[in-house]
């Protein structure tokens, strides 16, 4: 069984994803982004906590490393793709936003199935 020290870059993925919700839902506030912005901040917001607690679950529940990435990688397409588009005017990519949201949807129901999965000894 691995530590929780292994799972400490998920911890810290987490605070830096629900500070960025705190920010930018202040700055939907009061620069005027409510319809990029908003949406950003409360993704970060929802993925925060997942990623706190898939971190402190560690490699109890299979895949939660796996699922964790992709709440990660997710994140950061889906949110950062309106905050680029808000600040920049253009996003990250062609479908960057659709392709995190993907991810953020595969990335919990890989976490369903590992829960389903028998825990390791």
């Amino acid at each position: 069984m691995a530590s929780v020290q292994s799972y400490r870059w998920a911890t810290v993925a987490a605070g830096l994803i629900g500070a960025a919700g705190v920010g930018l839902a202040a700055a939907a506030s009061h620069a005027g982004g409510e319809a990029l912005l908003r949406p950003a901040s409360t993704i970060c917001l929802a993925h925060a906590p997942a990623l706190a607690a898939l971190s402190i679950a560690g490699d109890r529940i299979r895949l939660s490393a796996l699922a964790a990435l992709g709440m990660m990688l997710g994140t950061f397409l889906f949110a950062g793709d309106l905050v680029a588009r808000h600040f920049i005017g253009s996003g990250l990519f062609p479908m960057a936003a659709p392709t995190g949201g993907m991810t953020l949807i595969v990335s919990w129901l890989l976490l369903s199935a590992g829960a389903l999965l028998p825990g390791r000894d």
